[in-house]
């Protein structure tokens, strides 16, 4: 009896150690950045993001890279601007960190520490909240980074002398899987 016991409590145990230490790659993004202007409201959005995530001993790292350039506003002049603004030529990747506890895999919610660079800053965020949906293996991230223009240090662009809102919220939308 004790050894049935024993194989069933091994059996048990042994997804646990086979999935110890995990490897993540961002299968799918859409990142979109928001700007207002009391004139008019406008986003940029990319697809072009990649990513990693490795876990190991109960914490997943996750380094995110997306390039400056990849964002379209649907104005390729305002495009341009906005490269030159945030000195995309001399800093053309925007990169984010995080470290998660592995038990996030199984939450519905997460709150992230990130670390942006960006335009040659670096600034953190404190407990941004993600939505996390897992189907057929895939995990799911939504959630909104509350990113300034001050935060990178970029001053507001303006037009016709009127500056834009200092808020740029990020929207995040995720799939990553398992390698």
């Amino acid at each position: 009896m004790g050894k049935k016991i024993l194989t069933a409590f091994l059996l048990a145990a042994l997804p646990a150690f086979v999935i110890a230490d995990s490897q993540w790659i961002l299968k799918q993004s859409t990142l979109t950045y928001h700007v207002s202007h009391p004139l008019h409201q406008s986003e940029g959005v990319s697809h072009a993001a990649k990513g990693k995530g490795v876990c190991h001993a109960g914490q997943c790292d996750f380094l995110i890279a997306v390039p400056v350039k990849s964002f379209d506003s649907g104005d390729s002049n305002r495009d341009l601007h906005m490269l030159q603004v945030t000195r995309g030529a001399e800093f053309p990747m925007v990169t984010v960190r995080t470290r998660l506890p592995e038990s996030a895999e199984t939450s519905s919610t997460v709150n992230a520490d990130l670390e942006i660079q960006f335009a040659g800053q670096t600034a953190q965020f404190k407990q941004v909240p993600f939505k996390l949906e897992t189907q057929n293996g895939e995990t799911r991230i939504t959630g909104i980074i509350p990113a300034t223009l001050t935060d990178f240090k970029i001053d507001p662009p303006t037009l016709l002398t009127m500056p834009v809102k200092n808020e740029i919220p990020i929207r995040v939308d995720m799939i990553w899987r398992p390698q």
